[in-house]
Parts: structure tokens; C-alpha cells; sequence
């Protein structure tokens, strides 16, 4: 089971990036379609997870939309200003750490529950 896990997530992440390749556009965008999240719900679906697991997993996917949103605009915004990518990526990846322990807290401190 792992081996088809891990060749069809391969391939997938494979036919993306050869689209993005000729159509950079159209890469994106099918990129920014939810499919490791689908493909980790099916997973998670064929190996018996229960309900609860799969509805907390879906939670945890949406708590890292805004802080991953936040990375691509960093990202997108450095490269944009013609700065490397390496610190492009680096300053993204902090910054969405960042974003993350920011929304953990306020989160922490209203008291929201999920």
C-alpha cells in the first residue's frame, strides 16, 4: 500500500510540475487545487481512518490556508523585487512559521474551539 501511495503522489507532483513547465499559469493553478489534501483524505479513507481522524485532518488542512496564503505572497512579492530565490523561499518559510505561532496564540487566547 505505501508503494501505490508513493507512486501515485509521485506522479501527480510529476505531472504538475511538466505542465507548469510549458503552461507556468495553468501549473499553478491546478498546484494550488487541493490535491494533496484530497489524496491524503483518500489515503487516509482506503486505510480505515475513522470520521473524527479525517474531520480533524480537514481542520488541521484549513488552520494552514491563511499562514500558506501568507507564504506564497512572500514569496511571490521577494521574487517580484528580483531577490533570490533561496531567500525568497527562506523569508517565506519564516514568515509562514511565524503566521502559524501568531494564530496558534490567538487562537489560544479566544479560546477557540473546533
Amino acid at each position: 500500500m505505501v508503494w501505490i501511495k508513493l507512486f501515485t503522489s509521485a506522479l501527480i507532483i510529476a505531472g504538475v510540475t511538466e505542465l507548469a513547465k510549458k503552461f507556468p499559469l495553468y501549473g499553478g493553478i491546478i498546484a494550488a487545487l487541493p490535491l494533496i489534501s484530497l489524496l491524503s483524505i483518500f489515503w487516509l479513507t482506503v486505510q480505515g481512518e475513522t470520521v473524527k481522524q479525517i474531520q480533524t485532518f480537514t481542520m488541521g488542512v484549513l488552520m494552514g490556508l491563511p499562514a500558506t496564503i501568507v507564504l506564497l505572497v512572500v514569496v511571490y512579492l521577494m521574487l517580484k523585487q528580483s531577490f533570490s530565490f533561496s531567500l525568497a523561499l527562506a523569508v517565506g518559510i519564516i514568515t509562514w512559521g511565524i503566521f502559524l505561532w501568531i494564530q496558534k496564540m490567538l487562537v489560544e487566547q479566544f479560546k477557540i474551539h473546533f
